[in-house]
C-alpha cells in the first residue's frame, strides 16, 4: 500500500480550471465527491486504500478548495453535470460515487439524471433529504450576518470543526491551518455563502433544493450504500431513513458514535466497509 498522499493535477473541466487527485490502476473508477466547504484533502485517509482495488479520483467542486471560483449560480444540476464531464475529461463512462455531505446531494443528482454513469453509489451524511440542519448553516444563509460570521479565522475553523465531529482528538493542528488556508483563497468565501444559500434559508434546507432529490429517488437503480454517524449535528441521521426507504436498493450503515464525517473520522471502519460494498 502507498503511504504517499498522490500529487495535485488540474484538468479543464469546461472553462473551469480543476483540482484532482488519482490514483490506482485497476478495478472500477471510483469518484469522491467532497461536502460545503471541503476539499480534496478530506479524502486523504481514503484514496490509497480504496487505490489497492479501484481507480479512484477525488476533485474538488467548482468554487472549492483550488479549483476555480467563477460568479456563477450554483445548483444541483450544474454540480452533477460538472462531475460528469469531469468524468469525460478522465474517459471515464461508468463510475461508482462517493458523496459526503453536499457531495452526496450532488451524487444523488447525477444518479437520478443521468443513472447510466453509475455502478454504484455511496451516500455519507447526505444534503438535500430533508429540512433539518445545523442552525449556523440558517444564520449563514441570512445577507450581511452570514458575511460576517464565514469571514476566515483559525479559532472559527476550530469551532466548525467541533461541530463536524464526535471525536475532538482528530481536530490537529496541521487540520485547522490547511482549511483556514482554503477558506482564505480568494472567491472562497463568496462561493461558500452562494452555494449554501442556493440550498439552505432560515427555515432550513429548501423545499426546492430537497424535493427534487426526495421525489425521486425511486428512480435511482444501481445499488447504493448510506453511512451516516449517529451524533451528526450537521444533518439529522433522521434523513439517513428518508433514503434509505426511498432507494429500492439501499443498505444502511450507521457509525456510533460518530459525527459528519465518517470517512475521516472513522476512516479504517469506513475504508473496510467501502471496500466490501464496492467489490460485493
Amino acid at each position: 500500500m502507498s503511504t504517499q498522499t498522490p500529487e495535485d493535477q488540474y484538468v479543464k473541466v469546461g472553462d473551469i480550471n480543476t483540482r484532482f487527485r488519482t490514483a490506482g490502476d485497476k478495478g472500477t473508477a471510483v469518484i469522491l465527491v467532497h461536502g460545503l466547504g471541503d476539499a480534496v484533502e478530506t479524502w486523504e485517509p481514503n484514496i490509497n486504500i480504496l487505490a489497492e482495488r479501484h481507480r479512484v479520483y477525488a476533485l474538488d467542486l467548482v468554487g472549492f478548495g483550488r479549483s476555480d471560483k467563477p460568479l456563477i449560480q450554483p445548483s444541483l444540476s450544474f454540480g452533477a453535470q460538472f462531475v460528469s464531464d469531469f468524468m469525460e475529461t478522465q474517459h471515464i463512462e461508468r463510475a461508482s460515487l462517493v458523496g459526503n455531505s453536499m457531495g452526496g446531494a450532488v451524487s444523488l443528482q447525477l444518479a437520478i439524471q443521468s443513472p447510466d454513469k453509475l455502478e454504484k453509489l455511496v451516500l455519507e451524511n447526505t444534503a438535500g433529504l430533508g429540512k433539518g440542519v445545523i442552525t449556523i448553516f440558517r444564520w449563514l444563509s441570512i445577507p450581511i450576518i452570514g458575511e460576517l460570521l464565514s469571514r476566515p479565522s483559525r479559532r472559527g475553523t476550530i469551532w466548525l470543526f467541533k461541530q463536524i465531529v464526535y471525536d475532538p482528538t482528530v481536530i490537529t493542528d496541521d487540520l485547522v491551518e490547511l482549511y483556514y488556508q482554503l477558506a482564505s483563497l480568494p472567491g472562497a468565501q463568496k462561493s461558500l455563502l452562494s452555494t449554501l444559500r442556493t440550498g439552505i434559508n432560515l427555515f432550513g434546507q429548501r423545499p426546492q433544493f430537497t424535493r427534487p432529490i426526495v421525489e425521486n429517488l425511486g428512480k435511482i437503480t444501481c445499488p447504493t450504500l448510506i453511512i451516516w454517524g449517529q451524533q451528526d449535528r450537521i444533518i439529522p441521521v433522521e434523513h439517513a431513513r428518508v433514503a434509505k426507504d426511498g432507494i429500492p436498493n439501499a443498505e444502511l450503515q450507521i457509525f456510533d458514535p460518530c459525527g459528519h464525517g465518517p470517512h475521516f473520522e472513522r476512516p479504517e471502519e469506513y475504508n473496510k466497509l467501502l471496500l466490501e460494498f464496492l467489490r460485493g
